[in-house]
């Protein structure tokens, strides 16, 4: 359904193919860890101005 070949959309330039990165990635604990996120970030909290 698209004017290009997957060949090309993986590799649209000569140079690419030979010096393509695939990271191996994958979810993290599959379906449960995307709907229970996990932030280490600061509370938000922590930002408010004190008075």
């Amino acid at each position: 359904d698209f004017p290009y070949s997957r060949q090309k959309a993986a590799f649209p330039l000569p140079y690419v193919s030979g010096n393509k990165f695939w990271p191996s990635v994958r979810r993290v604990d599959d379906a449960y860890g995307d709907r229970n996120l996990i932030c280490s970030c600061t509370p938000i909290e922590a930002y408010a101005e004190v008075e």
